[in-house]
């Protein structure tokens, strides 16, 4: 595929299959394919695209994740521990949370913490990813307990914990600054961080969502300080509830900002909004997650918003299932996220695509659209890339 001419037109079929497709969308994805940068304005008319504008979005952003990353689509075999669910924050997007007094409050001890750390690597795992609520008894120090017990335990296991509002919890706790208190939990072993806890960083949507316990500013605030500490984090965006195209546009635009300060981010992870269970679409206020064309079209446009900045765009399997999964992985995305073992966040807010995928699975679907199965570690080292 060239760029020395316009391979959009609103008038014909060009050469390269391209359909013809309103005038200010071709100048766009022609622009795009110059790996020139897409403003939010811009992204917003992107987002609304139907038809063969969708297909020709889709077929940019497949080019771009070609040139980016090639043919391989990337997994990783991991472990989740949701070592609490006990949680007063009253999040309205969240069903995982429950009450002390709840007949299914659970609280794991840092033996079975450890435990569940070696099943994962006698099972061929290479991270365990570590999140729970915010318990109103969680002792000062439990986080850096948390990476110390899977460290004594299994030295060589990455340690993947703790969003940006546990880090807040966590600095609350301690009365410690978040330098400090980062610099504390990565000199007990930890690796990188999730960068969930983002929803949309926008200030009116997160009053509805979670009554702006974490503001937009502290969250990119822990983020940035995480990365000027060398640790890196993922980067997330939850959509499809009381949100629209231009708080995406902006949210996709501000993790390109801190990506070109900090260069700290490891992927981008869009989170569809998963219903059946949340508090806020089960009073009505919210609606029922994202349509296809939206999950198409998140995948495809922030391929193209971060290219040249984040290489990786990853479908959540949980949320979509494995064939939305694979055709968003052909509109943009590069990366199909991790075994998950136990994974129950997702899962409690009436996700109905399971808990855990087998990396033969993966395999199986990634071949399936013609691509290369590589099995990553969470920095995006590959460890083994399958014969297509």
């Amino acid at each position: 595929m060239t760029v020395n001419t316009p391979l959009f037109s609103s008038s014909t079929t060009n050469t390269d299959g391209f359909p013809k497709i309103n005038a200010k969308f071709a100048d766009i994805l022609t622009r795009a394919l110059e790996e020139r940068e897409i403003n939010e304005d811009e992204a917003v008319l992107l987002f609304s695209a139907e038809g063969p504008e969708l297909r020709s979005l889709i077929q940019v952003a497949d080019e771009l994740r070609r040139r980016a990353v090639g043919q391989i689509i990337t997994y990783v075999s991991v472990r989740n521990i949701n070592f609490t669910n006990v949680c007063y924050t009253g999040c309205r997007f969240c069903a995982f949370a429950r009450r002390l007094d709840d007949p299914e409050a659970q609280w794991l001890s840092l033996s079975e913490v450890a435990n569940r750390a070696v099943e994962a690597w006698e099972a061929g795992a290479t991270e365990v990813c570590m999140q729970g609520g915010l318990h109103p008894h969680m002792p000062p120090n439990h986080y850096h307990d948390l990476i110390v017990a899977v460290k004594e335990a299994v030295p060589e296991m990455h340690v993947h914990a703790f969003s940006p509002f546990e880090i807040w919890y966590g600095s609350k706790l301690t009365n410690m600054t978040y330098v400090d208190f980062l610099t504390s939990l990565k000199d007990a072993g930890l690796g990188s961080l999730p960068g969930t806890a983002a929803e949309i960083l926008d200030t009116n949507v997160r009053q509805q969502l979670t009554k702006n316990k974490l503001s937009s500013e502290e969250w990119v605030e822990i983020i940035t300080t995480a990365h000027k500490l060398g640790i890196r984090t993922t980067s997330t965006i939850m959509y499809g509830h009381v949100d629209g195209p231009h708080h995406w546009a902006k949210h996709i635009k501000l993790i390109r900002d801190i990506q070109r300060d900090t260069d700290g981010f490891t992927e981008f992870v869009p989170l569809g909004f998963v219903h059946h269970n949340a508090p806020i679409y089960l009073d009505g206020d919210a609606r029922p997650g994202p349509t296809i064309e939206e999950n198409l079209r998140m995948h495809a446009v922030a391929r193209i918003m971060l290219h040249g900045y984040i290489p990786n765009i990853q479908v959540s399997w949980v949320k979509l299932g494995p064939d939305v999964s694979q055709k968003c992985l052909m509109a943009g995305a590069n990366d199909f996220g991790g075994t998950l073992i136990d994974e129950t966040i997702s899962r409690s807010a009436g996700a109905p695509h399971g808990q855990h995928m087998h990396p033969k699975e993966f395999q199986r679907l990634i071949k399936e659209i013609g691509r290369v199965p590589a099995q990553r570690n969470t920095l995006y080292d590959l460890l083994d890339v399958q014969d297509y």
